[in-house]
Protein backbone atom coordinates (compact mmCIF):
# COMPACT_ATOMS: atom_id res chain seq x y z
CA UNK A 1 0.00 0.00 0.00
CA UNK A 2 1.43 3.34 -1.04
CA UNK A 3 0.97 5.64 1.96
CA UNK A 4 2.28 9.14 2.67
CA UNK A 5 5.30 9.61 4.96
CA UNK A 6 5.52 6.51 7.14
CA UNK A 7 7.65 7.67 10.08
CA UNK A 8 7.51 4.49 12.17
CA UNK A 9 6.82 0.82 11.43
CA UNK A 10 5.88 -1.97 13.82
CA UNK A 11 8.08 -5.01 14.11
CA UNK A 12 7.03 -8.39 12.73
CA UNK A 13 3.74 -10.05 13.63
CA UNK A 14 3.95 -11.94 16.92
CA UNK A 15 0.22 -12.23 17.71
CA UNK A 16 -0.63 -15.03 15.30
CA UNK A 17 -3.80 -16.02 17.21
CA UNK A 18 -5.60 -12.76 16.36
CA UNK A 19 -5.08 -13.06 12.60
CA UNK A 20 -8.01 -15.44 11.78
CA UNK A 21 -10.41 -12.94 13.41
CA UNK A 22 -9.42 -10.04 11.14
CA UNK A 23 -11.13 -9.08 7.87
CA UNK A 24 -9.03 -9.98 4.83
CA UNK A 25 -8.24 -6.39 3.85
CA UNK A 26 -6.89 -5.56 7.32
CA UNK A 27 -5.00 -8.86 7.44
CA UNK A 28 -3.38 -8.06 4.08
CA UNK A 29 -2.39 -4.59 5.29
CA UNK A 30 -0.77 -5.98 8.46
CA UNK A 31 1.02 -8.69 6.48
CA UNK A 32 2.60 -5.92 4.41
CA UNK A 33 3.47 -3.64 7.35
CA UNK A 34 2.54 -4.72 10.87
CA UNK A 35 1.15 -1.34 11.82
CA UNK A 36 2.70 2.06 11.29
CA UNK A 37 2.59 5.75 12.09
CA UNK A 38 2.14 8.42 9.42
CA UNK A 39 3.56 11.95 9.70
CA UNK A 40 5.01 11.54 13.23
CA UNK A 41 1.63 10.72 14.77
CA UNK A 42 -1.07 12.05 12.42
CA UNK A 43 -2.37 8.48 12.07
CA UNK A 44 -1.37 5.31 13.91
CA UNK A 45 -2.45 1.91 12.57
CA UNK A 46 -2.15 -0.80 15.21
CA UNK A 47 -0.35 -4.09 14.61
CA UNK A 48 -0.87 -7.78 15.35
CA UNK A 49 1.56 -7.70 18.25
CA UNK A 50 1.45 -8.39 21.96
CA UNK A 51 3.68 -5.46 22.95
CA UNK A 52 3.87 -2.58 23.37
CA UNK A 53 0.24 -2.14 24.47
CA UNK A 54 -0.15 1.22 22.69
CA UNK A 55 0.54 -0.55 19.36
CA UNK A 56 -1.28 -3.83 20.07
CA UNK A 57 -4.49 -4.45 18.17
CA UNK A 58 -5.33 -7.18 20.70
CA UNK A 59 -5.00 -4.75 23.65
CA UNK A 60 -7.27 -2.18 21.98
CA UNK A 61 -9.83 -4.81 20.96
CA UNK A 62 -9.80 -7.35 23.84
CA UNK A 63 -7.60 -5.91 26.59
CA UNK A 64 -8.41 -4.44 29.99
CA UNK A 65 -8.98 -1.04 28.41
CA UNK A 66 -10.60 -2.29 25.18
CA UNK A 67 -12.69 0.38 23.50
CA UNK A 68 -15.92 -1.60 23.80
CA UNK A 69 -15.35 -1.57 27.58
CA UNK A 70 -14.51 2.14 27.70
CA UNK A 71 -17.32 3.36 25.40
CA UNK A 72 -20.98 2.38 25.42
CA UNK A 73 -21.42 2.91 21.65
CA UNK A 74 -18.57 0.57 20.67
CA UNK A 75 -19.48 -3.07 20.09
CA UNK A 76 -17.20 -5.93 21.12
CA UNK A 77 -17.00 -6.96 17.46
CA UNK A 78 -15.78 -3.50 16.35
CA UNK A 79 -12.06 -3.64 15.51
CA UNK A 80 -10.20 -0.48 16.65
CA UNK A 81 -7.50 -0.63 13.98
CA UNK A 82 -6.26 3.00 14.04
CA UNK A 83 -6.28 6.34 15.81
CA UNK A 84 -5.53 9.92 14.84
CA UNK A 85 -3.16 12.24 16.68
CA UNK A 86 -5.75 13.40 19.23
CA UNK A 87 -7.05 9.90 20.01
CA UNK A 88 -10.16 9.67 17.84
CA UNK A 89 -10.44 5.99 16.95
CA UNK A 90 -11.18 4.30 13.64
CA UNK A 91 -13.15 1.06 13.86
CA UNK A 92 -14.23 -1.56 11.35
CA UNK A 93 -17.80 -2.78 11.74
CA UNK A 94 -19.17 -5.08 9.05
CA UNK A 95 -16.54 -3.70 6.63
CA UNK A 96 -17.67 -0.09 7.26
CA UNK A 97 -15.15 2.31 8.78
CA UNK A 98 -16.42 4.33 11.75
CA UNK A 99 -14.86 7.21 13.66
CA UNK A 100 -15.22 7.19 17.45
CA UNK A 101 -15.00 10.77 18.67
CA UNK A 102 -12.93 10.11 21.76
CA UNK A 103 -14.02 13.14 23.82
CA UNK A 104 -17.76 12.54 23.40
CA UNK A 105 -18.06 8.81 22.65
CA UNK A 106 -20.10 9.51 19.51
CA UNK A 107 -19.67 7.25 16.48
CA UNK A 108 -20.06 8.27 12.84
CA UNK A 109 -19.48 6.37 9.59
CA UNK A 110 -16.60 7.75 7.50
CA UNK A 111 -16.03 5.19 4.72
CA UNK A 112 -17.57 2.11 3.15
CA UNK A 113 -14.32 0.14 3.18
CA UNK A 114 -10.76 0.06 4.45
CA UNK A 115 -9.55 0.70 0.90
CA UNK A 116 -11.69 3.87 0.68
CA UNK A 117 -10.37 4.98 4.06
CA UNK A 118 -6.75 4.72 2.96
CA UNK A 119 -7.52 6.30 -0.42
CA UNK A 120 -8.78 9.37 1.44
CA UNK A 121 -5.76 9.32 3.78
CA UNK A 122 -3.49 9.26 0.72
CA UNK A 123 -5.30 12.06 -1.09
CA UNK A 124 -5.72 14.52 1.84
CA UNK A 125 -4.59 13.23 5.23
CA UNK A 126 -4.85 16.56 7.07
CA UNK A 127 -8.27 17.49 5.64
CA UNK A 128 -9.81 14.02 5.91
CA UNK A 129 -8.57 13.29 9.44
CA UNK A 130 -8.74 16.95 10.53
CA UNK A 131 -5.18 16.80 11.86
CA UNK A 132 -2.20 19.12 11.73
CA UNK A 133 0.97 17.78 10.19
CA UNK A 134 3.25 20.17 12.08
CA UNK A 135 2.94 18.26 15.37
CA UNK A 136 5.67 15.76 16.16
CA UNK A 137 5.15 12.97 18.66
CA UNK A 138 7.12 9.95 19.68
CA UNK A 139 5.63 6.50 19.02
CA UNK A 140 3.19 5.75 21.85
CA UNK A 141 2.08 9.37 22.26
CA UNK A 142 -1.09 11.28 21.39
CA UNK A 143 -1.86 14.98 21.64
CA UNK A 144 -3.89 15.97 24.69
CA UNK A 145 -6.15 18.97 24.03
CA UNK A 146 -6.63 21.31 27.00
CA UNK A 147 -9.41 22.37 27.13
CA UNK A 148 -11.11 19.53 25.21
CA UNK A 149 -12.21 20.29 21.64
CA UNK A 150 -15.81 19.31 22.45
CA UNK A 151 -16.26 22.38 24.63
CA UNK A 152 -17.80 25.29 22.75
CA UNK A 153 -15.33 28.05 22.03
CA UNK A 154 -12.27 26.04 23.08
CA UNK A 155 -10.81 25.52 19.59
CA UNK A 156 -9.19 28.97 19.40
CA UNK A 157 -7.44 28.72 22.80
CA UNK A 158 -6.59 25.03 23.00
CA UNK A 159 -3.18 23.78 24.06
CA UNK A 160 -1.92 20.56 22.49
CA UNK A 161 0.83 18.61 24.21
CA UNK A 162 2.21 15.15 23.56
CA UNK A 163 1.26 12.68 26.30
CA UNK A 164 1.37 8.89 26.69
CA UNK A 165 -1.36 7.39 24.48
CA UNK A 166 -2.86 5.26 27.26
CA UNK A 167 -3.29 8.31 29.52
CA UNK A 168 -5.02 10.30 26.77
CA UNK A 169 -7.31 7.38 25.85
CA UNK A 170 -8.39 6.82 29.46
CA UNK A 171 -8.88 10.55 30.04
CA UNK A 172 -11.08 10.80 26.94
CA UNK A 173 -13.15 7.77 27.94
CA UNK A 174 -13.78 9.22 31.39
CA UNK A 175 -14.71 12.63 29.92
CA UNK A 176 -17.12 11.00 27.46
CA UNK A 177 -18.72 9.00 30.26
CA UNK A 178 -19.19 12.10 32.43
CA UNK A 179 -20.70 14.30 29.70
CA UNK A 180 -22.75 11.59 27.96
CA UNK A 181 -26.12 12.79 29.29
CA UNK A 182 -25.43 16.52 29.28
CA UNK A 183 -27.49 18.31 26.58
CA UNK A 184 -25.65 20.29 23.90
CA UNK A 185 -25.08 23.89 24.97
CA UNK A 186 -25.21 23.07 28.70
CA UNK A 187 -22.44 24.55 30.82
CA UNK A 188 -19.92 22.20 32.42
CA UNK A 189 -17.10 22.73 34.86
CA UNK A 190 -13.92 20.72 34.46
CA UNK A 191 -11.66 20.27 37.45
CA UNK A 192 -8.08 19.30 36.62
CA UNK A 193 -6.56 16.86 39.07
CA UNK A 194 -3.10 16.46 37.55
Amino acid sequence: MNLPVITWKGEGIDDIEILPNLPHNLLNLLAETNGFILHSGALHVRGATTAPDWHSLRAAWHGTHAFHILYEAVQSSDIPFAQDQVGDQFLTRDCTILRLEAETGEIEPVNDSLEDFFDRVRSDISGFLNVGLSHTMEPGQLLRAVPPFCLQGSADKVSLRPSPATEVILWHAELAKQIRHIPDGEQVEIKWTN
